[in-house]
């Protein structure tokens, strides 16, 4: 991204309108203009998204300005319209990263927006095609700057995140097992905890439009007190309505060195009649049952409705991790049980026993790790469930006392 001063910043406009060939120029009068249909921000601490859905593919530029700080974007083959001109009123005070947007008509066809900025950011602009409700988006990223290059949302954007460890660490020197019961003098049990979707990504959204971003965020919030007053340590891939990459909830989970790792969820089927808690761990090789392979592939679109910019990093675009350990696909299953079982108290499962399929977000082969799907909002009982506070408590309970019995037993590597 180039900063450029406001001379600079005429005069390349003026050099562009006078470049225009005659071809480029009845090209330019030909082609449709976008329609804007949605205007959204999600401010949070980590970033703060910008996204602008229309109805044709956008061409942009940008560019950074300073005293003061801003972020200019010029969209090309564009007008104006109400949208628009409502996007200055979605600021929020408390946005982290925003002071204020103004947009206007700068030319017969292109539209500029002026991003106010707070601080200085660490910039990303790209454009995702249409996927699921969504049309065509233009996505604006603001990012904390001297953020921690170790960070994994700071790796993703650098295109070096690489959650696949190697299968053997020779470097590292032998570490004894122990068991949580001998040694809580020594350490404290890490858990990670993941709310499912965020942000762009609403996940599932019941008749009465309930959205399982809202529900997850809700039981994760409540496990993680409930963790913490047992004594371990939780930590969450997001306490915001942010969206995070499923590679990067993978990543989290590893950089902490997490014991274990729950993500959470609540589902959504075809058919209003399913019902049932459900408690799944990772088959690379496919799934148990059809319902199962349905919920992974639902799931696993997370990243395409949310919006991740592709890299071209193999590492980060595809983020398939070599699930080879035995050892660890059992404790999964393991900690699966006891969560389910307790889950099993509450409400009427789904099945009787931990399933299985190939859930991208479970891929880290070094981490017990299971997805909960706490009811189905497709469900008409079920949506009233997840919508009281008190079930949503008691999810949090259930969850946490399953855990909490996998550690009592488990033995942990450090």
């Amino acid at each position: 991204m180039v900063k450029l001063t406001r001379r600079q910043m005429v005069r390349r406009a003026a050099g562009l309108l006078f470049t225009l060939t005659p071809i480029s120029s009845a090209l330019a009068k030909a082609a449709p203009s976008a329609q804007f249909i949605a205007a959204r921000i999600w401010p949070a601490h980590a970033y703060t998204r910008v996204t602008l859905e229309s109805s044709h593919g956008l061409s942009y530029q940008h560019f950074s300005l300073d005293n003061p700080r801003r972020l200019v974007v010029d969209i090309q083959g564009a007008n104006i319209n109400s949208v628009l001109q409502s996007l200055s009123k979605k600021v929020l005070a408390d946005d982290p990263f925003i002071r204020s947007i103004r947009v206007g008509q700068n030319t017969a066809t292109t539209v500029r927006l002026v991003i106010d900025l707070k601080q200085s950011v660490y910039s990303q602009v790209f454009t995702l095609t249409p996927v699921s409700s969504f049309k065509h988006r233009l996505v604006i990223d603001l990012y904390p700057q001297g953020v921690d290059v170790n960070d994994p949302m700071m790796a993703l954007l650098n295109g070096t995140l690489n959650p696949e460890p190697s299968k053997k660490r020779p470097a590292e020197p032998a570490q004894p097992s122990y068991t949580v019961a001998e040694n809580r003098t020594n350490r404290r049990p890490i858990i990670m905890l993941d709310p499912g979707h965020g942000g762009e990504d609403p996940g599932a959204i019941s008749q009465n439009g309930i959205r399982e971003k809202d529900i997850v965020l809700s039981i994760a919030r409540e496990a993680k007190k409930r963790l913490e007053a047992m004594g371990y340590a939780v930590y969450m891939t997001r306490n915001e309505d942010i969206f995070i990459p499923l590679g990067v909830r993978v990543a989290k989970a590893r950089s902490r060195r997490a014991d274990v790792f729950v993500s959470i969820h609540a589902d959504s089927f075809t058919s209003p009649t399913a019902r049932g808690t459900g408690v799944y761990i990772l088959n690379p090789n496919g799934a148990s049952s059809a319902a199962a392979k349905f919920l992974a592939q639902t799931q696993n679109n997370a990243d395409a409705i949310g919006g991740v910019r592709t890299s071209g990093n193999p590492n980060v675009d595809n983020v398939i991790l070599d699930m080879t350990q035995t050892a660890t696909m059992r404790d999964s299953r393991k900690l699966g049980q006891y969560v389910l079982t307790e889950l099993g108290k509450l409400n009427q499962l789904h099945k009787g026993r931990v399933d299985e399929a190939n859930f991208a977000v479970l891929r880290a082969p070094d981490i017990p790790s299971i997805l909960v799907e706490t009811a189905f909002l497709s469900n008409p009982v079920e949506e009233s469930l997840l919508a009281s506070a008190a079930f949503r408590q008691q999810c949090a309970q259930s969850i946490s006392q399953g855990i909490q019995k996998y550690l009592k037993t488990a033995v942990l590597q450090r």
